[in-house]
């Protein structure tokens, strides 16, 4: 830990110490990249803007890199690493992860986690959407490969895998 524990949040289901508010500074980026260990959200621009770093907090979608790791207190956090128990799986996959894989919707891969993180969300509040709605929602994710086409059709993908897996 980056200082005295003073505080916990719940990421992928588990109980976790969170950094002292202190001069440190930390971002929950920091925290779940350093001190758990998990790679799942990126370090892109730490400004917030790409979208590399994506995460759920209470459900929503959320740039880790711009929240103070004291921020996360009392919150649930996901990241991609804890997908498939958001889907109440032990092991493997979440829908949404295997859409990106069948569709191919990945280059370089590094904006991935977040194009994932953002379809689950928007996939748990509209179970349906249209490619405007998925456009409207990943246009703050930035991919520099150029697999938007695919990212598309991956999103559209899970969208049925999800409604398949809810019957």
């Amino acid at each position: 830990m980056h200082a005295t524990p003073s505080a916990t949040a719940t990421v992928n289901g588990q109980p976790c110490a969170l950094p002292a508010t202190g001069a440190d500074g930390a971002t929950l980026l920091h925290v779940l990249r350093n001190d758990l260990q998990l790679n799942g959200p990126k370090y892109g621009c730490g400004l917030g803007q790409c979208g590399a770093c994506t995460v759920l907090v209470d459900g929503v979608a959320a740039r880790a890199c711009v929240i103070p790791a004291r921020g996360a207190a009392g919150r649930d956090v996901t990241t991609l690493e804890g997908l498939p128990a958001r889907c109440g799986q032990a092991t493997g996959l979440h829908p949404v992860q295997q859409a990106f894989i069948d569709e191919q919707a990945a280059q370089c891969g590094y904006c991935l986690s977040g194009m994932v993180m953002m379809t689950v969300a928007l996939l748990e509040r509209n179970a349906d959407p249209d490619e405007a709605a998925i456009r409207r929602e990943l246009a703050s994710n930035l991919c520099r490969c150029g697999t938007h086409v695919e990212i598309i059709r991956a999103v559209l993908r899970a969208a049925v895998l999800m409604r398949e897996a809810r019957a």
